[in-house]
């Protein structure tokens, strides 16, 4: 059962989340980079592209108590619904700087990928992503409003609309007792009171998956090597 879900869009820092939330003992969370690394979960989540679909979720996220970025985060309302008890929290960031990485996202990600020829060890990934391929074009046509082809960069303008939308959609429709709006920027101390847990002491707060990791990842996925979890096409 999920006792924390994510509503924030991909790159507003949700693996830094997935790795914080883990430390915190709310774990494990779900993340899009599990769908990338799981078939089983690639499956579960397939046949969701489709409108008519009724969500099993206990079945989606069997194993899971968190939840964070797309695909999970894309049905937030949803989840929230089933999960009354589960507290949400929206990650943010400077919707500009949000859209600057989500270009490069999308420039240098899952399209470059399916473009070049990626080393056998990757052949689990590339069907993962192309098991979830209309799910996420559902994703990309719906949460940022673009009808644009899959691998194309959305528009600048419509997207910061989209991402300013959903934030206040989000501030809308939950109670301020059940919902954190979160820089990950701003370390422990507001998740930390927010979820009713002890600040990790001596720890400093995860941040993971900037732009340049994940191109520099990419790199590595084509050359074959073991990127582990910094890199994920979503976070």
């Amino acid at each position: 059962m999920l006792t924390v879900i994510g509503a924030g869009f991909p790159r507003t820092g949700t693996t830094s989340m997935k790795a914080a939330l883990e430390r915190l003992g709310f774990g494990p969370c779900h993340h899009n980079f599990d769908v990338g690394s799981d078939s089983d979960l690639a499956r579960r989540w397939a046949p969701l592209a489709n409108h008519d679909t009724v969500p099993e979720w206990e079945h989606v996220f069997e194993g899971f108590r968190s939840a964070v970025d797309w695909p999970a985060s894309f049905f937030w309302r949803e989840l929230a619904a089933r999960y009354p008890e589960a507290k949400v929290v929206l990650t943010v960031r400077d919707p500009y700087a949000w859209f600057a990485s989500m270009r490069t996202l999308i420039t240098n990600g899952p399209p470059r990928l399916q473009a070049e020829k990626v080393a056998p060890e990757a052949a689990g990934l590339m069907e993962n992503m192309k098991t979830t391929r209309p799910l996420l074009e559902r994703m990309i046509r719906e949460g940022l409003g673009s009808d644009r082809p899959y691998g194309e960069v959305p528009d600048e303008q419509e997207s910061i609309v989209a991402f300013e939308q959903h934030t206040a959609m989000v501030k809308e429709s939950l109670p301020p007792e059940r919902l954190l709006v979160f820089d990950v920027r701003d370390g422990w101390e507001p998740l930390c009171r927010f979820l009713g847990v002890d600040v990790p002491a001596g720890e400093p707060f995860p941040h993971l998956n900037d732009s340049q990791t994940m191109q520099q990842s990419i790199d590595r996925l084509i050359h074959g090597e073991n990127i582990g979890l910094p890199f994920h096409p979503a976070g």
